[in-house]
């Protein structure tokens, strides 16, 4: 059986916006992928609590973006019981043995990638895409990260035509500038959550989630 080729893009997700979508529909062309799965995570360790949005919310949001599009939020990590990317990503494998993963990162993340939990073993456990954005070429370029990935630089038509698929590899992918923000949507519209949440009398139903099927329920605050 042929393998599924499948982009993962972690994030918050606080909320999704169709900069999350431009980007993943970018990938899955340039890369030749079937899917990208959008892991919204129960809580990312380098991000403060504040502002955050219940998971209920943060997927509700994700499966409005991703609508008629070869994309499947999944809150995932919270069924694995995972924190860190490297556990997220190795449970994955183990999980889905016929998929081909790679991991899809905005060059912010790649320029503090060496701060991660285990980042180099993560760059062993399956290819890397960067999509490259605006503000962030000088950082990226002289990051701890860059430096030990540039050996293993490789170009996305190797990719598309299946002759690279081992890690680590690393490609970028030039991407337009798109200046859309989670950080900018929450100071536009600070209600987002409750479209998702309803209200404390009338809470939204649970939504279930496409790949491990659990019910996600979330509150709004009190």
């Amino acid at each position: 059986m042929n393998a599924t080729f499948t982009g993962l893009l972690g994030g918050s997700f606080n909320p999704a916006h169709g900069g999350h979508r431009r980007i993943s529909l970018f990938a899955a062309e340039v890369l030749g992928l079937d899917q990208v799965w959008w892991l919204v995570s129960p809580g990312n360790p380098l991000k403060p609590t504040e502002g955050m949005a219940p998971l209920r919310a943060r997927l509700g949001s994700a499966r409005t973006q991703a609508r008629r599009a070869p994309i499947i939020p999944t809150a995932i990590e919270a069924r694995l019981g995972t924190r860190y990317t490297i556990d997220t990503l190795r449970a994955l494998k183990r999980r889905y043995p016929k998929r081909r993963f790679i991991w899809l990162m905005g060059a912010d993340n790649l320029a503090q990638f060496h701060r991660w939990k285990d980042w180099r073993a993560i760059a062993r456990t399956m290819p890397i895409a960067v999509i490259a954005r605006p503000g962030y070429s000088d950082a990226v370029m002289t990051s701890p990260a860059m430096a030990w990935f540039r050996r293993y630089s490789v170009p996305a038509a190797s990719f598309r035509k299946r002759g690279q698929w081992s890690a680590p590899a690393l490609v970028f992918l030039r991407f337009d500038p798109d200046h859309r923000s989670a950080t900018a949507l929450r100071r536009a519209h600070a209600g987002w959550a409750e479209n998702y949440l309803g209200t404390a009398e009338r809470p939204a139903p649970p939504l279930r989630d496409r790949l491990t099927h659990r019910r996600i329920t979330g509150l709004p605050p009190a």
